[in-house]
């Protein structure tokens, strides 16, 4: 049982998203101080004003009501940044990689279908026949047989 939890532990996509967590985790601490200290001061000041920039209070008095649209923004820029680094840093070389992996694998080789399997088994009885019947076929080897896909004149047998 242990090993079976170490073989899922140690499996690739398990490690590389235990990684991409710790890593996220870090590169957060990055966006969120590139969004405090550069991001918020322009927005306040094209907000202006006192108090958090671009935002309204609905009652006033109660700083529960107050909306803060520069916050929102704040947000979506920080997400807008995290996307793009991990897709930039994380997916693009991935999928370069899976795809220069599956140029080097060799093609995995078709199985024949059973109407090349039946036709090769047609050929070799065809050759069975015409070699143990009277010994080797005098002449070129008839190439009609008891298997032939061929139309016969024979009436159907029931």
């Amino acid at each position: 049982m242990l090993k079976g939890f170490r073989d899922f532990i140690l499996q690739g996509n398990v490690v590389e998203l235990a990684t991409a967590v710790i890593i996220g985790g870090a590169f957060t601490a990055i966006v969120t101080a590139f969004s405090d200290k550069i991001i918020n001061p322009l927005i306040a000041a094209v907000g202006g004003g006192e108090g958090p920039a671009l935002s309204f209070t609905i009652k006033e008095g109660v700083p529960e009501t107050t909306i803060d649209l520069g916050a929102v923004i704040t947000a979506a820029i920080n997400f807008l940044i995290v996307a793009a680094i991990v897709y930039f840093i994380i997916i693009v070389p991935m999928n370069k990689l899976n795809e220069l992996r599956k140029r080097g694998a060799p093609e995995e080789e078709v199985p024949p279908t059973t109407e090349d399997l039946l036709g090769d088994i047609r050929e070799i009885l065809r050759t069975q026949a015409a070699t143990t019947v009277g010994g080797p076929a005098e002449g070129p080897a008839s190439t009609a047989g008891p298997f032939d896909d061929t139309e016969s004149t024979d009436p159907p047998r029931h």
